[in-house]
């Protein structure tokens, strides 16, 4: 690869995950996501169900219902409060502008009494309301990413309950959000691209850390359309086959071992963050492209001490998955976890929800009328068709027509998943 390449490619992949997340930012804001309505910054916007292929957001999960809101410390501090969860798993998970998982509030990391939080700006000095933890916020604008664990249909209310009790109130009420920047748009994919780039990375500064990636994006981002046309191509490609060939994580029998596909951040640790060395990528360059994989195939991800991902695009011979043939997953034993576990399948290569005519998304610990082995070991049938035998059914997880991937979530994981002692076994083709 020529040097000039290498910079166009690193130019790009340092200023993906600002311009792509901050789209979803303003999705949620003027338009909603899928069962999230629309909300104004600083207040929640709760889904009410589960997702479904009509959320159309990358390797979104189908465990928990959402409860996402849009930061603006433009305004100042601004006050969280949890209520009592008497035990449920829930996790709000905080998130920067440019990704960063900064820190950490629910089940694991601060238990599931009732708490209040003071989300401040950064540089911001000031007193905290008594009983409040202070969390600093390192850009402006970022988000909050919640999660409420929904056994059935008939736990909704009592979770909705629970949602609407999660409240963010700014400190100045008369303060008005200032939002994003607005970048007037071409219809050029790589030169609105740029632009964006441009205009949101000055109003929100990178870590100080990235600053020579950030002066040499910016420089790039200021050349002439086909240059910018060249890295835009040059980079989504590189993208796209970093997520394929598993991103430098380790891989066994086909699953890559996502454990640390969001530990980029190496600079904010707030409550319930862990600032521990082995949840931290040491290489600088690839800490870069795992942060702008991360945001394509899983934006808003957990760190693997919240929730463990691990997901595979092969079967037991390394072919590609696709729903022309019918596949089985062994589980034996099923994943040790402190929470729950699931297995979701999506398509390839947009990773949306597909529908099928079960209605039956993902499939895990908490799913009704799974058939188990004698031995308590669990065999799950993937195939696009309908399975004929009735044991088969009531396991089958539905594929698309097409290419999938299935992802495998263990939330609150036990030490033998993230130190390898447990073997995830290949997927195996019938016939």
């Amino acid at each position: 690869m020529s040097p000039r390449r290498e910079e166009l490619l690193a130019s790009y992949l340092y200023a993906f995950p600002l311009v792509f997340n901050l789209e979803q930012v303003a999705r949620y804001v003027a338009t909603g996501v899928g069962k999230n309505p629309a909300a104004p910054w600083n207040t929640f916007s709760h889904a009410r169900s589960l997702a479904g292929p009509e959320d159309t957001f990358v390797t979104i999960n189908n465990d928990t219902i959402y409860s996402m809101a849009q930061l603006d410390l433009g305004v100042g501090p601004i006050l969280l409060e949890v209520p009592e969860a008497a035990g449920r798993y829930y996790v709000l998970q905080f998130v920067s502008a440019w990704t960063d998982n900064f820190a950490y509030v629910g089940h694991r990391a601060t238990g599931t009494g009732a708490g209040r939080y003071l989300l401040v700006p950064p540089g911001w000095e000031g007193q905290a309301p008594d009983d409040a933890v202070v969390v600093r916020v390192p850009t402006r604008v970022a988000s909050i990413v919640g999660r409420w664990a929904v056994d059935n249909e008939a736990d909704l209310p009592a979770a909705h309950a629970l949602q609407d009790a999660t409240t963010l109130t700014p400190l100045d009420a008369a303060a008005v959000p200032a939002g994003l920047p607005s970048v007037p748009e071409t219809g050029a994919p790589a030169l609105d691209f740029w632009a964006k780039f441009r205009t949101w990375s000055r109003e929100f500064a990178p870590a100080p850390r990235d600053g020579q990636l950030q002066r040499g994006a910016l420089q790039l981002a200021e050349a002439g359309e086909e240059q910018l046309e060249q890295a835009f191509a040059a980079g989504r490609a590189a993208l796209d086959e970093l997520l394929a060939s598993g991103g430098g994580n380790a891989v066994v029998n086909g699953w890559n071992l996502a454990y640390h596909s969001f530990d980029y951040n190496l600079d904010y640790f707030e409550v319930g963050s862990l600032d521990e060395d082995r949840y931290k990528i040491a290489d600088p360059q690839r800490r870069i492209a795992q942060r702008a994989g991360a945001a394509l195939g899983g934006l808003w991800g957990n760190q693997a001490f919240e929730a463990a991902y691990t997901a595979t695009y092969v079967d037991q011979d390394d072919q590609p998955l696709t729903g022309a043939h019918s596949y089985r997953l062994h589980l034996d034993p099923t994943p040790p976890v402190g929470a729950f576990w699931s297995l979701t399948m999506y398509d390839v290569p947009n990773y949306f929800l597909v529908e099928n005519p079960i209605d039956r998304y993902s499939l895990g610990d908490r799913t009704e009328g799974l058939q188990f082995e004698p031995d308590g070991s669990l065999v799950i049938h993937l195939s696009h068709r309908e399975p004929a035998d009735a044991r088969d059914r009531a396991n089958w997880l539905p594929t698309p027509a097409g290419a999938f991937r299935p992802v495998l979530r263990m939330y609150e994981p036990d030490p033998r998943i993230l130190d390898q002692d447990y073997v995830f076994p290949a997927i195996t083709r019938i016939g």
